[in-house]
């Protein structure tokens, strides 16, 4: 049968059980040897070399010998009572139960035992207290990242359709841009305006006119690619970023965007169609991101000028109609 493991109390026992017996070994070289050593010198040789006749030297070393004895005697209890308080605590201290009762003695192990439990209680007080502060503080931390990640996310996304607004585009744009003049990747500009949109406002109200933005931005969602970024420009225009992509890509994404608008069937039952401006790098001649987007705006009007629903590269390129 395998060995018991000890428990926390079994080895507090255990402890206080040697400490005891060292201290009753060191009570005895200390006090039972020295008297029987004392004794035994005192007996074989002081007496002998005193004169009984002569009392005075006599009654003073029997008086002598008497307190040193009397002094071994004490010293011997004071280490046998501490021992016996150590042995004692040890043995309380192994057993659960009984320190409420030794909280009751009024001895030395009582006032101690009484003293460590306040104690005890005491950091075990402020051990709850620092958790709870803690635990505080990490709840105040985590709703702290989460304000922060919900304000980021709307300094970032428009109120009516839930895309990304024209900041975030711009930041975007930028850095690939950066990333186009150090690797020469493709990267391609599509801008969007809706036609006919003023007429569902005018004669509809903003309301129809917000929602029909919004079932704009989910088409867009539906057909971009997770890496690209979707943005509401601002009014009825809309700007998508083609990552990765060439004039040629990014004219048939426009072209099959074009499509699903024109025969989405729009709650209010009003056509809508859009028209297109593509500008790619390094097809176009853009130095910064601005010029990139203001060459896309070009041949954005270059649609709505050519009739509409229409994308357009630049002004001398042919439309796709």
């Amino acid at each position: 049968m395998a060995d018991m493991p000890t428990t926390p109390s079994s080895d507090v026992a255990a402890a206080g059980l040697r400490l005891r017996r060292k201290i009753l070994v060191a009570l005895g070289l200390c006090s039972v040897v020295p008297l029987l050593v004392l004794g035994y010198v005192t007996h074989s040789y002081v007496l002998r070399q005193i004169n009984p006749a002569d009392s005075s030297s006599f009654f003073g070393i029997l008086l002598l010998l008497l307190f040193t004895a009397l002094a071994i005697f004490v010293g011997g209890f004071v280490i046998w009572d501490v021992g016996r308080a150590v042995g004692g605590m040890a043995q309380i201290l192994s057993d659960q139960g009984q320190l409420e009762r030794i909280g009751q003695r009024q001895d030395e192990a009582g006032t101690l035992i009484q003293t460590v439990a306040r104690m005890l209680g005491t950091i075990e007080q402020q051990a709850a207290e620092i958790n709870s502060f803690a635990s505080r503080l990490d709840a105040a931390y985590k709703e702290l990242e989460n304000t922060n990640t919900r304000l980021k996310e709307t300094s970032f996304k428009d109120e009516v359709t839930g895309l990304y607004n024209r900041r975030f585009f711009s930041i975007r744009l930028e850095e690939e841009m950066q990333r186009h003049r150090r690797f020469n990747h493709p990267v391609s500009v599509v801008l969007m305006d809706l036609d006919g949109f003023k007429a569902v406002n005018d004669e509809l109200g903003h309301a129809v006119g917000d929602e029909t933005l919004r079932d704009v931005a989910q088409i867009l969602v539906k057909h971009s690619r997770g890496i690209n970024v979707v943005a509401r420009w601002g009014g009825d225009e809309f700007a998508v970023l083609l990552v990765e992509t060439s004039r040629a890509g990014a004219r048939l994404y426009a072209d099959r965007i074009r499509q699903v608008v024109s025969t989405h069937p729009f709650a209010h039952g009003k056509p809508i169609t859009a028209s297109f401006g593509i500008a790619s790098l390094p097809d176009d001649d853009a130095a910064t991101s601005e010029d990139l987007v203001r060459t896309a705006d070009e041949a954005l009007y270059t649609a709505k000028r050519g009739g509409k629903n229409q994308v357009a590269i630049t002004q001398t390129e042919e439309k796709v109609t």
